[in-house]
């Protein structure tokens, strides 16, 4: 790798100003317990507080509980580790990612996708390389990995610009994060928290995990659309003067799946194919095990018994173990077949290989429980939604403009947080209960943050794979850096952020549903 490679330069202006001030931020982890320290600090401040909280059919009497209390604090260490292993969003990350690491460690996953592309015509090889990117979504940040430097191999090697590529792919796996056909480690990672978030205000408020299901299904053409539009009319057009000077040696090549890997793929995909056709035979019946045994009738639905999507229903609480074996039962059949498993003890190491990518999560899931612990105790969250309702309702500002100053905060906060569940986490119990006071949904509110966060995600330096995309591209153009990069992805950044924001508040505007369950 080039010099460059190592070299971090600083853009000016605007961008260079949120990168330095980015870098400065405390790591995630850190923020929350700085979060939750503050939140002990102003519990003991406003202790005793009293207002008046709306319910159902009038309001009650709550009052700021003080934590820093020695009986508060006791109760903290006493509830501490069921705080963390009671953590919602916890169990259903791994469990998706036990699958997930099976079926990227037999090469499942990636003779997929090679596969793809390699069939694919040359007028339709963005769009397709785009689609790729959103349905990597499924196998978590294998996209990152995987897709981005995959896009570099096939524009290089269909005659294209590599860096075109890399920018298409980029804009699939990480503009489109939370568009995608299929669920996503990320449905149940946001679904935790702004469930958790409801509940501040409603305790029987329940968020199901597949909430903004169609508002993401029909988001992904949407993305697709404009990044093709964008790849081939705007950043190709861009490229043409910028000369391909990495060493050939050091680059990627699109190599051919072998006779081993074709079969693998082809036994894994009937497989899940078999899987998908079991489920939906065990789904149909009237009295399947999958469906609800009782009344359900949420405001706009008229629910009966026999439902399959509702939170009721025994389906929609086996969506992640589903996801687990929908990914597994594939891996180990095409791992065996390849050749890439030899014993029970490679799918083992598959599994453990997902779990070792996980400790950065475990160490932020402790500290973010332990946050959402203390401020659910405290009541400021209650607090802050009745009183941030109130001057709101004061301003008279019409429900859309309220939604898109929410997309346009959690685009900023993403410029300096990198991670998605990290800001979720602090925004959630603030932005969710406030937002229901004033008539807007938990699971619009959690729609609009997706817009906001995924727009972002691809000019941001702090972004975690930032770097990585920059030295894919080295390989190619040597004199790639951080400036090089956001140049690229930033028409791409702007034109999600105006459309997919108009494109919400469409949707939602003519009443549309946002998801299964919502």
């Amino acid at each position: 790798m080039s010099q460059a490679a190592n070299e971090n330069p600083k853009t000016g202006g605007i961008l260079g100003t949120i990168e330095r001030l980015g870098n400065k931020l405390p790591d995630p982890a850190v923020l929350f317990i700085f979060a939750m320290l503050l939140t002990w600090v102003v519990s003991a401040l406003l202790g005793g507080y009293e207002f008046e909280l709306p319910k159902k059919g009038g309001s009650e009497t709550q009052q700021v509980a003080n934590q820093l209390t020695g009986e508060a604090l006791v109760q903290f260490l006493v509830d501490m580790v069921k705080t963390f292993t009671g953590f919602h969003p916890l169990g259903v990350v791994l469990v998706a990612l036990l699958g997930v690491g099976v079926a990227e460690k037999s090469g499942f996953i990636d003779a997929v996708i090679k596969a793809m592309l390699g069939v694919t015509p040359a007028v339709l090889l963005t769009p397709m390389l785009i689609l790729v990117g959103i349905l990597s979504h499924s196998a978590a940040d294998a996209g990152y990995v995987l897709v981005i430097p995959l896009g570099g191999v096939v524009f290089y090697a269909a005659g294209r610009h590599p860096l075109a590529g890399i920018a298409a792919a980029s804009a699939g796996v990480s503009g489109g994060y939370s568009a995608n056909f299929i669920p996503s480690a990320l449905d149940p990672l946001l679904q935790g928290a702004t469930e958790e978030a409801a509940q501040i205000i409603d305790p029987s408020r329940d968020v199901s995990i597949l909430c903004n299901y169609w508002f993401t299904t029909v988001s992904s053409v949407l993305i697709i659309l404009v990044g093709w539009y964008i790849t081939d009319r705007m950043i190709e057009p861009r490229l043409e003067s910028v000369e391909v000077d990495g060493d050939p040696d050091d680059m990627p090549k699109m190599e051919k799946l072998g006779d081993a890997e074709k079969s693998g793929m082809v036994a894994g995909i009937i497989s899940l194919l078999l899987g998908l056709g079991l489920l939906v035979a065990l789904c149909w019946p009237e009295d399947s095990i999958f469906r609800s045994e009782r009344e359900f009738q949420p405001p706009l639905l008229e629910l009966k018994p026999g439902e399959l999507t509702i939170k009721a229903a025994p389906l929609m609480g086996a969506i992640v173990p589903l996801i687990f074996l929908l990914f597994i039962v594939p891996g180990i059949v095409h791992g065996y077949i390849s050749g890439r498993f030899k014993s029970h003890r490679d799918v083992i190491k598959g599994m453990s290989s997902a779990m070792s990518t996980m400790g950065y999560y475990l160490v932020m899931a402790f500290f973010a429980s332990l946050f959402i612990y203390a401020f659910n105790k405290s009541h400021l969250g209650q607090l802050l939604a009745v009183k941030g309702a109130g001057v709101l309702k004061s301003l008279e500002l019409p429900a859309q403009f309220t939604i898109v100053g929410i997309i346009l905060l959690c685009g900023f906060v993403n410029l300096m947080v990198g991670s998605a569940s990290a800001k979720w986490y602090l925004l959630a119990p603030i932005f969710v209960p406030m937002l229901m006071q004033l008539g807007i949904s938990p699971e619009l509110t959690q729609a609009a943050y997706r817009v906001g966060d995924s727009s972002t995600n691809i000019v941001t330096p702090l972004m975690p794979y930032f770097p990585l995309v920059v030295a894919f591209s080295q390989r190619y153009v040597k004199k790639t850096g951080v400036g090089t990069l956001i140049s690229l992805m930033l028409p791409y950044s702007l034109a999600f952020l105006v459309l997919w924001t108009a494109f919400l508040l469409i949707y939602w505007g003519i009443g549309l549903p946002l998801g299964i369950g919502s």
